[in-house]
């Protein structure tokens, strides 16, 4: 199926590339699945807030040394990449929102540095964390993942739709609409 669709069809919306086409990509962000997509990913952030700040703390006190510093260092990244996908969907709502339009956002981009965080102790130690911490980091990094598909989706529209050639039909159909517009 083609990412395109024709403006003379759907109408205009925000997204529009050159030659009145669609970005299918700038539509799927600002689609109900992305909502639910943002509020799955807000709830983590507040879930593993909640746990590292509660329960978490006790967990953490009863770990032998070694399996300790493996906590540490597995909540520390936890909150990172959360704290990046917390600030890559902040950022995209706001463009679905109009606060920022998608040039805007693109430059203020180089702020939430997106890269991929797996798990960084060894298995044997991974394994001997609590469970809410294990299950809270593979959520995350699952969550993670999605987030660097669509950002990546989303810059490779930016830049198909920066160097494609206006449609030749969509150009006719926009000169017949303004002309019958008279």
């Amino acid at each position: 199926m083609d990412r395109r669709f024709d403006n003379a069809v759907f109408g205009p919306a925000r997204g529009d590339v050159p030659g009145g086409a669609i970005s299918f990509i700038q539509k799927l962000t600002t689609s109900e699945s992305f909502r639910a997509f943002f509020k799955e990913g807000m709830a983590l952030v507040e879930e593993s807030a909640a746990y590292l700040d509660g329960a978490g703390r006790e967990d953490s006190r009863r770990l032998r040394r070694p399996v300790a510093l493996a906590y540490a260092t597995e909540s520390m990244r936890l909150t990172t990449r959360l704290m990046q996908v917390a600030s890559w969907l902040l950022l995209q709502r706001a463009v679905n929102e109009g606060e920022l339009t998608p040039v805007q956002a693109a430059s203020e981009k180089h702020r939430v540095r997106l890269t991929r965080q797996d798990i960084a102790c060894a298995q044997e130690l991974f394994d001997e964390l609590p469970a809410p911490l294990r299950r809270l980091t593979f959520k995350s990094i699952r969550l993670q993942d999605r987030v660097l598909y669509f950002d990546q989706s989303i810059a490779a529209a930016r830049a198909s739709d920066a160097t494609m050639a206006p449609c030749a039909v969509a150009s006719q159909v926009e000169q017949l609409r303004v002309a019958f517009a008279r």
